[in-house]
């Protein structure tokens, strides 16, 4: 009698704490809260070049040396961010809804290429490459991408808030 009624104790006792777990800042699912949707101030307009024109010809032009500038365009609607926590770091996953199909080459640019917070704001958008021929724009579910990037646990010193931008809006998880 006395073993069951220890063991139904310890379990009672155990199972209680959980709650206590759950909204504590020890469960690494609290460390970065849900996300949530805030409206993007209006920018300036992005340059109209396009990338497929050379800047520079000729037989003794030196290609090979130049680097690839990436000329991604903003998404649209930025619907779902998650920050999950590993080892060394966390990985934040972006949801996308591009304005039509076939938006390839996505990613998350940050804001500052040295990825170093501003008043303790890690701010990314996301971009992706629109295809040169027309695609239809398609349900909504067909024109969503999802993209994550790795972020180090010396890149998340000082940071509060998480930030990814589209065009429309942006979404935020805070600490």
């Amino acid at each position: 009698m006395r073993i069951p009624l220890s063991v139904l104790l310890v379990a009672a006792l155990t199972l209680g704490g959980c709650a206590v777990v759950r909204d504590s800042a020890v469960n690494p699912f609290n460390w970065f809260g849900r996300s949530t949707s805030v409206p993007v101030a209006a920018g300036e307009p992005a340059e109209a070049t396009n990338p497929l024109i050379p800047q520079r010809t000729g037989i003794l032009s030196r290609r090979d040396t130049e680097v690839d500038a990436y000329v991604g365009l903003p998404f649209g609607e930025v619907v779902d961010m998650t920050i999950e926590k590993i080892p060394e770091g966390a990985i934040i996953r972006v949801t996308g809804r591009a304005a039509r199909q076939g938006i390839y080459a996505v990613q998350l640019t940050p804001e500052d290429e040295d990825l170093t917070p501003i008043d303790g704001v890690l701010s990314f958008r996301l971009e992706g490459i629109e295809p040169a021929r027309n695609l239809p724009q398609g349900a909504p579910q067909t024109r969503e991408v999802v993209v994550a990037r790795k972020v180090t646990n010396q890149q998340l010193r000082g940071v509060d808030t998480i930030r990814v931008e589209g065009l429309s809006n942006a979404r935020v998880a805070r600490r």
